[in-house]
């Protein structure tokens, strides 16, 4: 199979830019990295400002869009959560689940000793990404920057999105800090068989059905009838996929957060596999995710990995939706993995050239999974102790 060197663009400089950038790179593809901010790190990259209006109830008030809260935790080892040939080893948080601090130093690192910094138009906003023409495989991607109000057009044979999700742990994180310093904290799930009720580990937190809706004088009222008067409405909902860029005339759409049709979450079988997305996936080991996929598109993009068909690609998406159908699966959780790691072991037979993962990473995941969304369990990142635990398993 021919060996191909092509342009490609690169949306977007946070984990899964970055390491989808540097596997391009590695496979000889020349690279430009869309960068919206003035910084890399993209959810990792901190920003200290607050929305003015504490109960979001005011449509004109600034937004801030920022994922990051100034006390977060990693709530995964670090062992887990660095690449697989480039450790998330200590820079300043010598801590086993260090600050988010330590997360943006490891990825500028990682962007610095893979001459990737150089690679990144920084604050070049995508604004339109689409096919040159119906037949041609190339992509015009047109950029504006924030200095100036005019847009730039370039024309690359692929463009890889890359995207980070969140699964909502973070809620738990923030709901049990707030506890210690709150007269009291009312959390909403979405669960079904959620009723009102206290937890019996935690004297000031209760527990709602979903919020029916909000009043000027912060009453807020919940599906189950309950209510009460909050000071400040903290929205931990995850993400919604968006890419207002992204124009394909209708081939690849978002409905109801199923971003598709896309083959194993990555190329949509019609414009494969000039168009692909990095980091969809979610409810696993996010970096683990992303580098396998980015290490599946850079060869599959230089010709050393095929791919089926565009129709077998299309049958097999077609298949997950009728599984999901059948199974009362939600289509807004498409892109949720199972509580298994079969998706990262078929990741790994794609590229040929890596060796299975380590049974330990699955059972790590799964071990601190169970203590993540745990509310009980609230002091696990100091108390767990890892370097035991793999000496129990090994």
């Amino acid at each position: 199979m021919k060996e191909l060197s092509l342009k490609v663009a690169v949306i977007g400089a946070g984990v899964s830019g970055l390491h989808t950038a540097r596997e391009l790179k590695t496979q000889g593809h020349a690279i430009t990295i869309f960068e919206k901010t003035n910084r890399l790190g993209g959810t990792w990259a901190y920003d200290p400002r607050v929305e003015p209006d504490p109960l979001g109830l005011d449509p004109g008030r600034e937004i801030v869009h920022s994922s990051l809260y100034q006390s977060l935790r990693v709530n995964l080892p670090r062992r887990l959560m660095g690449f697989l040939d480039y450790p998330f080893t200590q820079r300043k948080d010598p801590r086993e689940f260090p600050g988010h601090e330590e997360m943006l130093l490891y990825l500028e690192d990682f962007a610095k000793d893979f001459g990737l910094v150089e690679l990144v138009r920084f604050e070049h906003e995508v604004v339109r990404v689409e096919r040159v023409d119906e037949v041609s495989h190339e992509w015009v991607v047109e950029s504006r920057t924030r200095r100036s109000e005019s847009e730039e057009e370039e024309v690359f044979e692929a463009v890889v999105i890359v995207v980070v999700i969140g699964n909502g742990s973070s809620a738990v994180d923030i709901l049990t800090e707030i506890s210690s310093v709150a007269k009291e904290v009312h959390q909403a799930l979405r669960a079904s068989d959620i009723h009102f009720k206290k937890l019996e580990s935690h004297d000031n937190i209760w527990q709602h059905s979903m919020i029916e809706c909000t009043k000027e004088d912060g009453k807020v009222v919940f599906q189950d009838g309950s209510f009460v008067y909050a000071d400040v409405i903290m929205h931990c909902t995850g993400y919604k996929y968006h890419f207002p860029f992204l124009r394909t005339n209708g081939i690849v759409s978002v409905d109801d957060n199923r971003v598709g049709p896309l083959y194993k979450h990555v190329f949509p079988p019609q414009l494969a596999p000039w168009l692909s997305f990095v980091g969809l996936p979610y409810r696993g080991v996010t970096t683990l995710i992303i580098e396998l996929q980015s290490r599946w598109v850079a060869r599959v993009l230089s010709g050393k990995v095929a791919l089926p068909s565009e129709e077998e690609m299309a049958s097999s998406v077609e298949e997950l939706y009728q599984h999901m159908g059948e199974s009362g699966w939600p289509k807004c959780h498409t892109h949720q993995l199972q509580n298994k790691f079969d998706y990262e072991d078929w990741l790994v037979t794609q590229i040929l050239d890596l060796p299975p993962l380590e049974k330990w990473r699955e059972e790590m995941y799964f071990s601190a999974l169970k203590k993540i969304i745990s509310i009980d369990d609230d002091e696990f990142r100091d108390t767990w102790d890892i370097n035991k635990w793999m000496q129990e398993i090994a």
